[in-house]
């Protein structure tokens, strides 16, 4: 009876741990919030939290894919210029007469296809994931710049506009819609589906998962082609924002994107992560960012406290997996 009794405290104890752990992100956001409303009168506005929701969906697109990545324990630099090669081949051949859809189609192509040749190195290649992702960083940069001579690309049609700043109804933001189309997808896929499980599998035991006799490069390739075709349509819907393609879009956006993911409770060292998480990882970061605007804080500073914030993550996240080993 004893015995039970304690297994029962344990097991309570356990499920009031994991709670707590999934709870801190959101808690985060909250208490951010708070302070950035009582700090700024026009935080809590209408406006200003539909210009946050449509600033972050980029950064949470991006997120969402680098989530799949690391939750296997790899890791994917090169989704900044994944973002800013599909954005020119959207716009650069759409400005030379292709229809505007197959265009975006070309786009997401092209962050499908740089995300499966950083699968294919991963797996076949047996090259780490860090050094396949930073090559593809500096390539996918360089046919950007090749392909444009460093000029943007103009003359878009104008209802190219409407991905990245139409409203559906004339209220919601058509961005929003996007991200939380794709946001409740990409959860389905992680949670319900064998390439969610296997994703997860091969993050906690790559070892185990290969002898169990899962195709792990395959899979390995089919989660980094996820990534490249989020950073593809984060690109589609930032050049249709700006109505141009930029060759230097994306620069430096690797850092939120996995920020986001990180922030929101996924492991670097693999084995665990959600799509809820990263949303609202990138939620703090587009809160952050607009509060620091409000309040004419420098972006050199804002650069550094989510750095702070980053390896403040990742530290608890160590410990926390250190105190969980130590238990079993």
């Amino acid at each position: 009876m004893e015995n039970i009794k304690s297994e029962e405290k344990k097991d309570l104890k356990l499920f009031i741990s994991k709670f707590s752990e999934k709870i801190i992100p959101f808690t985060g956001l909250i208490i951010i919030s708070l302070i950035l409303t009582i700090a700024s009168p026009y935080f809590l506005t209408v406006d200003n939290l539909l210009a946050i929701g449509v600033q972050t969906t980029v950064i949470a697109l991006m997120g969402i894919g680098v989530t799949f990545v690391i939750i296997t324990a790899g890791i994917d630099l090169s989704v900044g210029s994944i973002l800013g090669l599909s954005g020119i081949v959207a716009t650069l051949t759409m400005a030379n007469g292709l229809n505007m859809y197959l265009a975006i189609l070309l786009g997401l192509i092209t962050g499908l296809v740089a995300g499966f040749i950083n699968g294919f190195i991963t797996a076949k290649g047996k090259i780490h994931a860090f050094i396949a992702t930073l090559g593809m960083m500096g390539i996918a940069r360089g046919i950007s710049l090749l392909l444009t001579g460093g000029i943007p690309v103009y003359q878009l049609p104008p209802e190219y506009d409407f991905l990245g700043a139409g409203r559906l109804f004339g209220i919601i933001p058509v961005p929003l819609v996007i991200l939380t189309v794709v946001a409740v997808l990409a959860h389905i896929v992680l949670s319900k589906t064998k390439i969610g499980r296997y994703t997860y599998a091969i993050g906690s035991n790559k070892d185990a998962t290969l002898l169990s006799g899962i195709n792990v490069d395959k899979y390995t390739m089919i989660i980094y082609s996820i990534s490249g075709l989020m950073a593809g349509l984060a690109g589609v819907v930032q050049s249709s924002r700006l109505i141009t393609g930029q060759p230097t879009a994306g620069t430096g956006y690797e850092m939120d994107a996995i920020a986001s993911a990180v922030i929101g409770g996924t492991s670097l060292l693999g084995g665990e992560g959600s799509i809820i998480g990263t949303i609202i990882g990138a939620l703090i970061i587009g809160v952050l960012r607009n509060g620091a605007n409000l309040l004419n804080i420098s972006e050199f500073v804002q650069r550094i406290v989510i750095g702070v914030i980053i390896i403040v993550a990742v530290i608890y996240d160590r410990k926390r997996r250190e105190k969980s080993f130590s238990q079993e």
